[in-house]
């Protein structure tokens, strides 16, 4: 399906959206949407009505916001309520960040209920129905054109924000309604393939990621000889172990420091690179060439925190259960390193433990577990300096541990390979989809004729399915991906 570009074009005087077509206006935010910036927090207040309070990461993960997700639980007054209470079609944007590019990132309203409310560091853009849609204003929303809008007007310096000004400056490419009907009919139509390939993507690096877990767990646990006799670890999610091993807390084979230092720049202080939660949850080694929040610390921070070689860093703390206890292995360090808030050093003892081996260990699902089940919290969980240090660890000898870390390096880089492999094509499809919403939006190319051709599928759903919050494929929905790609590819600009 090859999409023409419009015959009639003019100048959008917006240096991030170029030309638009001649017969589309321009328009700032501000003549198409009422806007309302919630102050609501996160308290429960005597007096007060319960409410459902929609937060910023379910703004930021989500692209629609349905009665049927899960919201923190927190008290309003009715003047609150009646004020910030969300309505369909409603687009919500993150208004304020710690970093400048997740400004103003939009989720629209599509089943709202009577206690559902906005929360604090959200704005809310109520559409003026006679001019403009929700789902295309979502959709415009979602393009670089209006995102970079957003971000040159953000101010800060530790965490960036809008004034209702700068949100109501935005320029918006305004089609007439019926076109702007047809946009979202094509967009919509062409996310349901997008995101049906991705969700598949995402099955399968889970079962990657559950396959590479496996043979650790094994490993660490039952060693390299499947001819070993065993013995029982006294550990619930361990199992047997064999019998030569030792079962060892962790308090007796690590040195544990846990850093306070968190991510400002202050006055008087030395510069530093700073490893954070992100740093270690989304890796396995931490080097000195990766990308580091630049922050700064006393000297006795620097020599308490500076990370060192075979380092193993685990979160501490995070807002779900199942992410505490992560781990990441130091392979080369920095004098300008340091660890950050929200995580642990574990400093093995050369003696007892090789940190490559405790990195393996702490993949494994039986040591999670431990760390899993000794999470406290309610909004946020955490694992206490005594939690840590009581987890059993299976401790075979060094040379074993030498033999286990090199058959697991070998073994997992397949794994490893096929997973970054997946993640980059889900990268290069979202990269086209995000192409695309800027290209149709800003009326690059023309979809009216295309959108008319559609199958009724377009409009079969309501609500479109996110990646991140809808299921993954029924166990009996199978097709072709190369097939459903090329599909996709071909709804696009006819390449």
């Amino acid at each position: 399906m090859n999409l023409a570009p419009y015959t009639k074009h003019k100048d959008s005087g917006v240096e991030w959206l170029g030309n638009v077509p001649a017969h589309w206006e321009m328009r700032r935010l501000r003549n198409v949407i009422d806007m309302r910036v919630s102050n609501v927090d996160k308290h429960i207040k005597d007096g007060e009505t319960p409410v459902r309070l929609c937060n910023y990461v379910d703004v930021y993960k989500n692209d629609y916001i349905s009665e049927q997700m899960t919201f923190m639980r927190a008290t309003a007054t009715d003047k609150e309520i009646d004020k910030f209470r969300l309505m369909k079609n409603d687009i919500l944007i993150t208004k304020d960040s710690e970093t400048w590019n997740d400004i103003g990132v939009p989720a629209l309203v599509t089943e709202p209920a009577s206690d559902i409310i906005s929360g604090y560091h959200l704005a809310i853009l109520r559409p003026h129905a006679d001019e403009i849609t929700g789902r295309f204003l979502h959709r415009a929303l979602q393009s670089k054109g209006l995102a970079y809008q957003f971000h040159t007007r953000a101010n800060g310096v530790t965490r960036y924000g809008l004034s209702h000004a700068g949100i109501k400056s935005v320029w918006l490419p305004l089609p007439p309604l019926p076109e702007q009907a047809a946009i979202v009919r094509y967009l919509d139509y062409v996310e349901r393939r997008i995101q049906r390939y991705v969700r598949t993507k995402r099955k399968l690096l889970g079962l990657l990621a559950e396959q590479k877990q496996a043979i650790i767990h094994r490993a660490v646990t039952r060693g390299l000889d499947p001819d070993a006799p065993l013995k029982p670890s006294g550990v619930e999610w361990l199992g047997d172990v064999p019998t030569h091993w030792e079962m060892r807390r962790l308090r007796n084979v690590i040195d544990m420091r846990v850093s306070n230092v968190d991510k400002h720049i202050k006055e008087g202080e030395t510069p530093v690179r700073l490893c954070n939660y992100v740093d270690v949850y989304k890796n396995d080694y931490i080097s000195k060439q990766m990308t580091f929040m630049h922050a700064t610390a006393t000297n006795d921070e620097i020599k308490r925190f500076r990370l060192i070689k075979d380092d193993v860093l685990i979160t501490k703390d995070s807002e779900t259960w199942d992410d505490i206890g992560v781990p990441a292995l130091v392979t080369e360090p920095a004098s300008d390193i340091i660890s950050g808030y929200h995580l642990a050093i574990l400093r093995p003892h050369v003696n007892d433990v090789m940190g490559s081996f405790l990195l393996r260990a702490l993949q494994s699902k039986g040591l999670a577990y431990q760390f899993h089940t000794r999470a406290n919290g309610v909004t946020r969980y955490g694992l206490s300096h005594a939690d840590i240090k009581s987890v059993r660890l299976p401790s075979p000898p060094l040379p074993e541990q030498t033999t286990i870390v090199e058959y697991l390096d070998k073994t997992t880089a397949k794994i490893d390979a096929a997973i970054a492999r997946t993640h980059h094509e889900i990268e290069l499809i979202n990269e086209y989809r995000t192409r695309l919403i800027a290209d149709v939006v800003t009326g690059k190319v023309d979809v009216r004729d295309a959108a008319t051709k559609l199958s009724d599928e377009a409009d079969a759903d309501d609500v479109m399915p996110d990646s991140d919050t809808a299921d993954v494929l029924d166990s009996d929905t199978t097709f072709d991906e190369a097939a459903e790609l090329d599909m996709v590819a071909e709804l696009g600009h006819g390449n």
